[in-house]
């Protein structure tokens, strides 16, 4: 059996482009990221840039210290993951509030909309209250037609009022995976 997300064209190909340019526009140069099929698309795009760093972890709360260390040295990054990782980083939050970072992380939910694997529900149903409760603000886009806003403005708090700042990408956005044959 093989797994596929199921997606219209405008959201396997619009809104990733929109993050990156809003990436690129807030100066953003070290990009962590777990290997996500949700993401492929920015992953690629960063890949291919010179002046951005594509960090591949092997779970997600090293891109939390990453992105500290990235800070403390001038530079400015994402984390990109999916919300089953969010549950890994929560020790390493802390590091958000304690040092005032300006943390931004882009999630791709999974165990919402048409999820099919049950290991994907209890983290996905978490990950917004998990951020709060570390004292992250959220943001969530649930359309392609409202990522661009949601991206700028969640980038505008992290990195001009150093506000540690989620943004939950829903899995109806970014298409349900389903069994196929």
């Amino acid at each position: 059996m093989h797994v596929r997300a199921e997606s219209s064209d405008e959201q396997a190909t619009a809104w990733p482009e929109d993050i990156f340019e809003i990436l690129q526009r807030f100066d953003v140069r070290q990009v962590p990221y777990v290997p996500d099929a949700g993401h492929s698309q920015l992953i690629n795009r960063v890949l291919g840039e010179p002046s951005m760093r594509a960090v591949p972890l092997t779970t997600e709360e090293e891109g939390v210290a990453l992105l500290a260390g990235a800070w403390a040295g001038g530079q400015r990054g994402a984390l990109l993951m999916q919300s089953s990782g969010v549950g890994n980083c929560i020790n390493m939050f802390s590091l958000t509030q304690i040092f005032r970072l300006p943390f931004l992380t882009l999630v791709t939910m999974r165990g919402e909309w048409g999820e099919f694997n049950p290991w994907q529900v209890p983290m996905g149903s978490s990950t917004q209250a998990v951020f709060e409760l570390s004292g992250i603000k959220v943001l969530r886009a649930s359309r392609a037609d409202e990522v661009r806003d949601v991206v700028e403005a969640a980038a505008g708090q992290a990195y001009n009022a150093c506000t540690p700042t989620a943004v939950l990408l829903s899995q109806r956005l970014i298409g349900a995976k389903v069994f196929t044959k």
